[in-house]
């Protein structure tokens, strides 16, 4: 065989060897997807409206919850997610809604119910920008 030939098998071989790793990465992925979905206000109350059941999560402190939440709220601060969601959230296959204040705190308890293997996490982001209605009369910063 000659050496061009050699040369062109050699690459030919490891570009085969490199798409079939890259294929067997995306099919182990897709098992483990670690994902959840960024959605609007407007998408979250027309899943609240639509009669399937879901949890509403709220993900910010104590005393924001208490001062102003969304009605059938559940509070489980975002930094205590791993350690109370097995208990407070059994089924992982459940709809979950996730709001917090502005939204930085529910994409990061979002982003740990997927690594946790909660299959429907939704992301609406943050009370202030929810006009649906609250209970209590201001928002605690």
């Amino acid at each position: 065989m000659s050496k061009t030939k050699k040369n062109k098998f050699i690459i030919i071989g490891g570009a085969i060897i490199f798409c079939v790793g890259l294929l067997l990465a995306f099919l182990l992925g897709c098992g483990n997807s670690t994902t959840y979905k960024k959605i609007t206000g407007e998408e979250a109350k027309e899943i609240m409206e639509s009669g399937k059941p879901y949890i509403l999560l709220d993900v910010r402190v104590q005393e924001q919850f208490n001062a102003q939440r969304i009605d059938g709220a559940i509070l489980i601060p975002h930094d205590e997610i791993r350690e109370l969601a097995p208990e407070k959230l059994p089924n992982k296959k459940a709809t979950i809604l996730i709001y917090c204040r502005s939204g930085r705190r529910s994409g990061i308890a979002a982003e740990e119910l997927a690594k946790m293997g909660y299959k429907k996490v939704y992301d609406f982001g943050g009370i202030i920008n929810w006009t649906h209605g609250t209970i209590g009369d201001t928002i605690s910063d």
